[in-house]
């Protein structure tokens, strides 16, 4: 039996991980890669599982370990992650809490609502693109006029990454495999390399270093292009340590 049952894979999950191990919570994490599972504090009070799973998988989960509630830390951009969620919680009448980024303020970019706006868009130009929306988002990419000889990729360092961006025909001359968050520095270094005229970008926040990419767009001069995340109601990373500390 544990606590709780946290749905993770980003840094807020990791936090409230964290949390949990130094507050002697019991707690599992669910991640969907062994490199999401190494980055889990080391400590008795934390089950780690790996892999990915759909709404009966989660609910059989939930079941198994005989929680008393489900955070949601995953993504801001999961939307079918964070669906499948909520669709077993409901089933199992489980309490659910989503933990939510904090908005940034947006200015000196271009927004976006959706993928399908961000291929429109980039497919009403011919400029060069340095893509840092990882590699869930490739084969969208693929859509885009000219993806092999306009688009380089910046994803993290991991060989199925690499893989797939072959497969789907993208150059691998034109890769930055690298692990973020990166520095204004290392930006500039990375869109000078890349040649780019745009940079393409989640809403990540602070902590996924949005506002590095921003600096670094701006003092190279060039466009940037933002993917805003999905309107979501839910719980900050402090108000969720407080629903903790509740439970015990």
């Amino acid at each position: 039996m544990c606590s709780v049952l946290i749905f993770g894979g980003t840094t807020e999950g990791r936090e409230i991980a964290e949390y949990c191990s130094e507050k002697r919570i019991s707690a599992a994490v669910s991640v969907a890669t062994e490199y999401g599972a190494e980055l889990l504090p080391k400590s008795s009070y934390i089950k780690r599982f790996i892999g990915r799973l759909d709404a009966d998988g989660i609910k059989e989960l939930i079941i198994r370990l005989e929680c008393i509630a489900v955070i949601d830390a995953t993504h801001p951009y999961a939307e079918e992650v964070t669906k499948n969620i909520v669709i077993a919680c409901n089933a199992l009448n489980m309490p659910y809490y989503r933990l939510i980024r904090t908005p940034e303020k947006l200015s000196d970019c271009i927004k976006v609502k959706s993928m399908d706006d961000l291929v429109v868009k980039l497919n009403s130009c011919v400029k060069n693109v340095l893509s840092t929306l990882g590699s869930k988002e490739l084969p969208r990419l693929a859509e885009v006029y000219g993806y092999a000889d306009r688009i380089w990729i910046r994803a993290l360092p991991m060989e199925e990454v690499r893989k797939s961006c072959i497969e789907l025909g993208f150059c691998e001359d034109r890769l930055i495999l690298e692990k973020g968050p990166f520095t204004v520095e290392q930006n500039i270094e990375h869109i000078r390399k890349s040649g780019a005229e745009i940079l393409v970008t989640k809403e990540s926040g602070t902590i996924g270093g949005f506002p590095e990419k921003l600096k670094a767009a701006k003092i190279c001069g060039i466009d940037v292009v933002v993917l805003i995340r999905p309107t979501e109601k839910g719980f900050t990373a402090k108000e969720i340590k407080v629903i903790l500390n509740e439970m015990r």
